[in-house]
């Protein structure tokens, strides 16, 4: 075919020779252009976004930018946003991780058993669940200590330590406890490290008349919204590695704030860890039951 020949002729007759009415093709034109303009916006916002939260995904990015979009009247599901990324190289992949070892259970310390299977809090400061996980630095490794709420999500307590010694979960432990003085029938929940073992943790926990509660074995599903949380920061506030501790330190205390303040969460109705942890009752998830399930006791 010789395209040549087309070049010549007016809209109106081409539009004949396909079909199509003047009206159409101008509306169709419209469209396009107007569609074109939508996704230079939202593709900004993203954009924008990410500047404060690198790696956030398609969900997140989609109910943040709810509020940008009906400003513009603009409207995109959930699949049309995931296909404008990928064609635009945006999405976010998995990263793979080394992992070094970071709990030790063959001790000779007492192990609690396990209090939460089937629990579901119904209030903050009901249940945290604790986890150690590692920061890559040059050339070693980091150990951050966490404590997080399980029903907020909000991390109460951290700690960064260059070493695996229970310095760190007791400074994480201290921190969330001096940030929530009155506290009721809370249970404390971790792994069976040596770490949240020992005589000094345990006496804390303790003395403020908190149970404590430990996995069984080594199945991360017995602790795994701790785990849930470590895989969040890493995987979409933190960097893979760092240069040395205390730029590590930094990007941690960063990478917490956005976390608690910023990043909405779909296990809390979408609310921010912080925004979570003001209210009380029963939230709507977007996601899975962390424990593992027996016969589920709600918290009162």
């Amino acid at each position: 075919m010789n395209v040549g020949q087309f070049e010549s002729r007016s809209v109106s007759s081409l539009c004949s020779l396909l079909g199509y009415s003047r009206q159409a093709f101008y509306r169709f034109r419209r469209d396009a252009e107007k569609e074109a303009l939508q996704h230079d916006l939202i593709l900004q916002q993203v954009l924008s976004i990410r500047k404060t939260l690198k790696r956030v995904g398609t969900r997140k990015l989609l109910f943040m930018m709810q509020g940008f979009m009906q400003e513009h009247r603009i409207h995109i599901g959930r699949d049309a946003l995931f296909n404008l990324l990928a064609s635009h190289g945006l999405l976010i992949r998995r990263r793979k991780r080394r992992i070094p070892v970071t709990t030790f259970s063959s001790h000779w310390m007492h192990k609690f058993p396990n209090l939460i299977i089937g629990l579901i809090p119904t209030a903050p400061n009901q249940l945290w669940v604790s986890d150690i996980t590692y920061i890559c630095l040059e050339n070693d490794f980091a150990y951050l200590s966490l404590i997080t709420d399980a029903y907020s999500r909000k991390i109460v307590g951290f700690c960064l330590l260059q070493t695996l010694s229970a310095d760190g979960c007791i400074k994480a432990l201290k921190m969330a406890l001096e940030s929530n003085p009155k506290l009721g029938r809370l249970i404390h929940h971790s792994d069976r490290g040596s770490q949240y073992c020992c005589a000094d943790y345990v006496g804390i926990l303790e003395k403020r008349c908190i149970k404590i509660s430990m996995t069984q074995s080594g199945d991360p599903l017995e602790n795994s919204l701790a785990e849930r949380v470590n895989g969040i920061l890493k995987d979409e506030l933190l960097e893979q590695k760092y240069a040395n501790f205390q730029q590590a330190q930094q990007a941690v205390a960063t990478a917490i704030s956005l976390y608690n303040h910023i990043r909405p969460h779909s296990s809390v109705d979408m609310l921010t860890p912080v925004e979570a942890h003001l209210r009380e009752g029963e939230l709507k998830r977007r996601w899975k039951n962390y424990y593992p399930k027996r016969k589920e006791v709600a918290m009162t």
